[in-house]
């Protein structure tokens, strides 16, 4: 439980918020997408960014939703520099629009922010009848990632400063299937398991980062690529889940973290200067963390890689 747990070596825990690890850091002039940002802690990522000066792009669903968001940061933060396009991770097509649309934007890309998911939900395919799971929470951000890396190896050129690349990951990537990805049962529905096809979503967000961050530094690149656990938090992510979503609603406050403190791994990685020069690692609670032998399996993440490749193109 958050409520008893200490501060790490960087300073902060489990109960520390997303505005407390941003504290004093100035991040005027960045430019940052974050996806799901219209419900849970991807509003408050967005919010927290926001606030530092980070001119935002929120990837999302829904845009109605998305000018309520806006409109809530700016009566906050009347200064707040926050947008939003259309983006469907569970349609390779939206991504590919979202993509190029960004790209032709002329924005620079200094912060990436893979935030959206959906969890445990019933077996269902996606648009490009993929396991939805796999599908939404691994391979839209994969290839949303791959279409955006030029553009953000562009501003990182000419500005000389360090772009970030962060996967919300979590600590469901310790309960995946046995074999870590079942590259060859994807879109088995015999053998679905709502939560280890979450864990193994995950665990793909994880392996994802660990291998950008090999062929990141190939190239010589200067992104960092890393990977999270936000924590356990009172979202709607647990909507798929009855019995699950009454325990949260009961006892949410007391066991689980609130969406400001939700919300602080994901804008510590991404702001903090202590993250500087940090890459292919994951974390927890605004502290390195460490990750299953799956999570850090080299050969596991190299094929993971190509399988997605397959998969997007």
């Amino acid at each position: 439980m958050w409520l008893f747990s200490s501060k790490g070596p960087s300073g902060f825990s489990s109960y520390s918020t997303a505005e407390e690890v941003t504290q004093g850091i100035n991040a005027s002039g960045l430019t940052a997408i974050v996806t799901g940002a219209t419900s849970g802690i991807g509003v408050e990522t967005t919010r927290v960014l926001a606030l530092r000066g980070v001119h935002v792009v929120m990837g999302v669903r829904n845009l109605a939703a998305a000018k309520d968001v806006k409109e809530s940061i700016l009566k906050e933060i009347p200064s707040a520099k926050v947008d939003a396009m259309e983006l469907d991770l569970s349609s390779l097509e939206s991504v590919k629009k979202f993509a190029s649309e960004f790209n032709s934007s002329a924005l620079p890309l200094n912060i990436l922010i893979n935030n959206a998911g959906i969890m445990a939900c019933p077996f269902m395919l996606s648009k490009d009848n993929i396991e939805l799971q796999f599908a939404t929470n691994h391979l839209g951000h994969f290839l949303l990632t791959n279409l955006l890396l030029d553009t953000m190896k562009k501003t990182s050129h000419e500005s000389k400063k360090e772009g970030r690349i962060v996967n919300l990951s979590s600590e469901a990537h310790r309960f995946t299937y046995s074999e870590g990805i079942c590259f060859d049962k994807i879109n088995d529905e015999s053998s679905y398991s709502s939560w280890r096809a979450y864990g193994q979503s995950k665990l793909a967000n994880m392996l994802h980062a660990n291998e950008l961050t090999r062929r990141l530094k190939e190239d010589g690149a200067n992104i960092t690529a890393n990977s999270l656990h936000p924590g356990a938090i009172t979202t709607n992510l647990f909507r798929h889940s009855g019995v699950v979503n009454g325990l949260v609603n009961a006892f949410g406050k007391i066991v689980f973290k609130n969406v400001p403190q939700g919300a602080a791994t994901t804008c510590y990685v991404a702001l903090h200067p202590q993250v500087k020069g940090v890459s292919g690692k994951y974390f927890a609670d605004s502290n390195l963390s460490t990750p299953t032998s799956q999570g850090t399996d080299a050969r596991l993440a190299k094929k993971l890689w190509d399988f997605s490749m397959n998969l997007i193109k």
